[in-house]
């Protein structure tokens, strides 16, 4: 109690008042007799309680007062790092960042032919010019043209497009690019920060921050196809950011910005970049995808190590079968949903970035040999996939 402030001055006041006057005397004539003789300090006056519970007020007020602005000054060091990451992600990638214009043929509601405009964002990736963006966007364009941050604006042409994936791939002729730095999609977790920018009609680069929301979702593309793989973030999409990158704190590219859904709060979704560079290298070596298919939709996951040890697996993940479409081959060849493909033609699935690539070599109507985990049994089937249309 006597270190409350304020308490000092009445606990004294009625500790002298409970003494008598006797003891008092003997006090005062005490302390006298120190004074005097055998003490060279100063007296000790009763009101320094009062002043020692002051000191000890001041002291907690000042204590007090340097944990609050301790508490701040790492609340603010958080802010900033934060800041730090994202305006560093943001300078890395935006001056590869694009406005893409496009002029479609089209009809108006009397039915006389008219040309359409439309257009989304897309980037750089080559510094020759190849620019990565939505199918979506450029699909049966009549003209493009690509507009910078600083202002250059020039033609472009259609390498080719995949609508299947989302995904095309554009080309200026301007040497001496800056490039985007493309990551692994596959080396993304959940929770992790993603930066969502693009240049929507002609803007200089807008961004918005988040972070992945989820992994290995399906998403329809307009082709009628699921593409699979998708990345969840809640990083809000901006009318025209379609075909923009989604970057992460390093200022890599982790995948490209392809849809968002309105009635559900802007929940966004982009393809991930390692199904980017797989189509992308495709369409420029045959300006299109020839694919086959097995009617499945599935997600990559990881395998039990002591199934990996057992099987002598050469990889530590698969691609989980959540459903299968009537009447596929995977149908006829008697997958079922919950079987974990890991190997297709003899060749290793490790999740559903390999699947699609070997489902691009194997020829279609030819028997292949499919090796899957069903629990923790390994299984071999034969499987004849189908072109896809």
């Amino acid at each position: 109690m006597l270190g409350e402030c304020g308490s000092g001055s009445a606990l004294v006041a009625l500790q002298l008042h409970r003494l008598n006057p006797e003891q008092i005397d003997q006090h005062l004539s005490s302390m006298e007799g120190e004074e005097a003789g055998k003490f060279s300090t100063p007296p000790v006056r009763p009101l320094g309680i009062a002043q020692a519970g002051a000191a000890r007020c001041k002291e907690g007020v000042r204590l007090g007062s340097q944990a609050i602005e301790g508490s701040s000054s790492a609340d603010d060091a958080l802010l900033d790092a934060y800041s730090r990451a994202v305006t560093g992600a943001v300078g890395r990638v935006s001056p590869s960042v694009v406005n893409i214009e496009v002029h479609q043929a089209g009809r108006s509601h009397s039915g006389e032919p008219r040309e359409r405009r439309g257009g989304g964002s897309g980037f750089v990736f080559t510094p020759d010019g190849l620019i990565l963006t939505n199918s979506h966007v450029v699909h049966e364009a009549k003209r493009i043209h690509v507009s910078f941050s600083d202002g250059r604006r020039r033609p472009a042409s259609a390498i080719g497009d995949d609508p299947a994936s989302d995904l095309a791939v554009i080309r200026i002729d301007e040497p001496g690019l800056s490039a985007a730095a493309l990551g692994d999609s596959q080396q993304l977790r959940v929770g992790q920060l993603v930066v969502a920018i693009g240049n929507p009609y002609g803007f200089q680069s807008t961004v918005t921050a988040g972070v992945v929301s989820a992994l290995g979702r399906s998403l329809r593309s307009y082709s009628g196809r699921l593409i699979d793989d998708v990345i969840q973030t809640d990083a809000a999409l901006n009318p025209g950011n379609s075909g923009g990158p989604l970057v992460d704190s390093a200022g890599r590219v982790v995948g490209v910005n392809t849809a968002t859904i309105l009635p559900a709060q802007g929940i966004c979704f982009a393809i991930g970049i390692n199904t980017a560079k797989f189509v992308a290298s495709r369409l420029l070596r045959d300006g299109r995808i020839r694919r086959s298919y097995i009617g499945v939709s599935a997600q990559t996951v990881p395998i039990h190590r002591r199934v990996v040890r057992f099987y002598d697996l050469p990889k530590e993940s698969g691609a989980l079968v959540l459903s299968r479409e009537e009447n596929s081959p995977a149908m006829r060849a008697g997958l079922r949903d919950g079987d974990v493909i890991v190997a297709l033609g003899g060749k290793p699935v490790a999740g559903v970035d390999d699947l699609h690539r070997l489902l691009t070599d194997v020829h279609a109507g030819v028997g292949s040999g499919l090796t899957l985990l069903r629990h923790t049994e390994k299984v071999e089937l034969r499987i004849v996939p189908e072109e896809a249309k």
